[in-house]
């Protein structure tokens, strides 16, 4: 009997790294041929379009839509803690710079109705669309997030902040696409 477990153990230790490497090996993929990617080997890719169901208002918003704006865009989601950080710092920047910058929420991977919870405790306003299946967030660089963009009224990606955005890093990012 002891060889039964033994084996299952050692069954179920080999079926745990292979699943590991297939997530290495996906990061690894995706990061090839992504938006921030891209970005990050010094281009200035153009954004990848996207239509997708608003979350705090009616209908859908196309990205393309907004082309000829500065626009920032923020990959997250209700279960992300530093998600829950950033919320007060685009809320504050798209009321500063509301004439100038068009601000899009993307929330990704996520419920709706926590997703809409999320909005109405920190106070969001701008537009906010659900990115359900994470496609959106794939084509832009994929977990782990938040991940923000900021693009220059040509639609090509003039900044990228990994991570928790911090409020220097914003406002320089805006500034820079703004002066374009």
């Amino acid at each position: 009997m002891s060889r039964f477990k033994l084996a299952g153990q050692v069954g179920a230790l080999g079926l745990v790294a292979a699943l590991l490497g297939l997530l290495v090996w996906k990061v690894i993929q995706n990061d090839r041929t992504n938006v921030a990617q891209a970005f990050t080997r010094g281009d200035r890719p153009m954004a990848k379009d996207f239509t997708l169901e608003r979350l705090n208002g009616e209908g859908s918003l196309q990205l393309s839509s907004l082309r000829g704006k500065v626009v920032v865009i923020n990959f997250w989601a209700a279960w992300c803690d530093p998600c829950k950080s950033e919320a007060p710092r685009f809320q504050a920047a798209s009321e500063r710079y509301r004439d100038r910058v068009a601000f899009v929420g993307v929330d990704t991977t996520d419920y709706s109705g926590d997703a809409r919870a999320f909005l109405a405790r920190y106070g969001v306003t701008y537009p906010n669309v659900r990115d359900p299946n994470g496609r959106v967030l794939h084509d832009y660089g994929g977990l782990p997030i938040p991940r923000t963009f900021v693009l220059a009224r040509s639609g090509r990606v003039h900044g990228y902040i990994f991570g928790e955005a911090r409020a220097e890093e914003l406002e320089s990012a805006i500034r820079e696409a703004l002066a374009a």
